[in-house]
């Protein structure tokens, strides 16, 4: 069974930080894309940025300068790095991860169940 499980979420004061990880696990023959999104309350899910198999990133607007993502390929993990964080990130934190589960199969997206971001100001 595929799964994305997310860690590193937690309560943290304006200005902190935290470290988001999303593990991939399950029968994976290979992962393009991962992003991770963000959901505030009453708001629509919203790209926070993304990064290639091959290293490539973008990153929203909003978080340019604060956060970094990265990934580890041989451990089927990417990483978010948040910085100077402020109370509008606040939010529920998901990752995605387009997968391959065999050689010639099609690339499916999957998504972890998100973890849990405040920031207070």
């Amino acid at each position: 069974q595929v799964q994305l499980v997310e860690s590193g979420g937690g309560l943290v004061q304006a200005g902190g930080s935290l470290r988001l990880t999303c593990a991939a696990s399950g029968n994976i023959f290979s992962i393009d894309r991962m992003g991770w999104y963000r959901q505030a309350p009453g708001k629509q899910r919203e790209l926070v940025a993304a990064i290639t198999s091959g290293g490539s990133t973008n990153y929203a607007d909003s978080v340019k300068g604060r956060f970094t993502i990265s990934r580890d390929n041989a451990k089927n993990t990417a990483y978010l790095q948040a910085n100077s964080l402020k109370p509008e990130d606040t939010g529920v934190y998901y990752c995605n991860g387009d997968l391959k589960l065999a050689y010639k199969e099609p690339t499916f997206r999957y998504w972890g169940q998100g973890t849990q971001v405040t920031v207070s100001s």
